[in-house]
């Protein structure tokens, strides 16, 4: 399938809706973004691609008026273009099915031709279950990713007869199955059964809490670097930055949804993105649809930080370390461009990792990190 056939599973953006009558300035993002108006746009050097998902039955609402994804272009056309080195092409709004499936399948095709073609895409709308459909586009492939869902609650209620709430166990357990590694981001305990994380632990995938991130949201970095499926649910934003969030009043204000959506956009892999279970007709005062908007602006500014990223294996760009505990000697990676850490493991690979995995070791002591990589491998 060529990408201009992706326009069979596509309604191309109305500029007319989401533009204002004057238009947009040239130092806007709308006067910068390719858009698929009437033309299916050439997107071989786009950096970024935007796909909008009207999808909502998975959780239970089968009469949602439609149009989240183009409130969110509309906030965020018109903010400033600050990274002329990352091209956006925003490609329209993925077509609803008549089945769920059927929405499933369409989604799943979409994201596997632009991940195949190299591209870091960005879904709009549509709620969180549709992260199952993002993943298969990657069973499609047959290929082994790591996945991290920003979440307050987790998604494995097998009592639940909606797929919003239950999705979690298919990508999880199915068969066969291309989760190579899975971290939970944001969790709020008293949403999640104590049974849930023991079980997730046993698979030795990683949740963090809520207040563990906000304490130290840099340590949460590596495990993004190196996802290939990155899923946001807007119920993880506290409800005074994110109004439509209807779940919880706690959870990440907006700038650490910001930095979260940075740390996506600077990720090693070409990868896919999902900000999911928003809903204009509940927000207030367009307050989640500005914070969405920025969300985006910050992906753009993550894959602006990681151009200027070198491969592990271009030492010159790294300060490196060696360092010995518990009887093993280990390489530590610091990135003289952006800063960041990677650490040898057991089997000589170079993981992800954070400053504050380096000075443990420099302790004599086993950085969790790199311990659960070694009960993993």
């Amino acid at each position: 399938m060529s990408l201009a056939t992706l326009a069979d599973f596509l309604n191309p953006v109305n500029l007319a809706v989401i533009s204002d009558d004057e238009g947009y300035r040239d130092t806007q993002l709308g006067k910068h973004v390719t858009v698929y108006e009437t033309i299916f746009p050439d997107i071989t050097h786009a950096d970024l691609i935007i796909v909008g998902c009207e999808e909502y039955r998975g959780s239970g609402k089968f009469t949602v008026e439609e149009g989240s994804a183009d409130a969110i272009r509309k906030k965020f056309y018109s903010l400033y273009h600050w990274h002329k080195d990352v091209s956006v092409a925003d490609i329209g709004n993925i077509k609803k099915g008549e089945s769920l499936q059927d929405s499933y399948a369409a989604i799943k095709t979409v994201v596997k031709e632009l991940i195949e073609a190299g591209k870091r895409v960005v879904i709009i709308g549509g709620s969180h279950d549709i992260t199952l459909a993002q993943y298969n586009a990657y069973v499609e492939q047959q290929k082994i990713i790591e996945a991290v869902c920003v979440d307050a609650k987790i998604d494995l209620d097998m009592d639940s007869a909606l797929p919003a709430d239950k999705f979690l166990m298919e990508m999880l357990t199915g068969e066969p199955n291309f989760i190579k590694h899975y971290t939970h981001i944001g969790f709020q305990s008293y949403y999640v059964h104590p049974q849930m994380l023991e079980t997730i632990d046993k698979l030795r995938f990683d949740c963090w809490r809520v207040g563990k991130v906000k304490e130290a949201i840099e340590e949460i970095e590596p495990a993004i670097r190196n996802a290939s499926l990155f899923s946001f649910d807007i119920s993880a934003i506290q409800h005074a930055h994110a109004p439509a969030n209807y779940l919880t009043p706690n959870g990440f204000n907006g700038e650490e949804a910001c930095t979260l959506m940075q740390y996506a956009g600077m990720s090693t892999n070409p990868c896919s993105i999902g900000i999911y279970n928003f809903l204009h007709e509940q927000d207030e005062n367009n307050l989640t649809t500005i914070q969405i908007a920025h969300m985006l602006w910050y992906v753009m500014d993550g894959i602006h930080k990681g151009k200027k990223e070198s491969s592990v294996e271009q030492r010159d760009n790294f300060n490196e370390v060696t360092l010995a505990f518990a009887e093993f000697d280990t390489v530590f990676l610091q990135s003289k461009k952006t800063g960041r850490w990677w650490m040898q493991t057991h089997d000589g690979k170079m993981l992800a990792c954070s400053k504050g995995d380096y000075y443990i070791a420099s302790q004599n002591e086993i950085p969790e990190r790199w311990m659960r990589y070694a009960e993993r491998n």
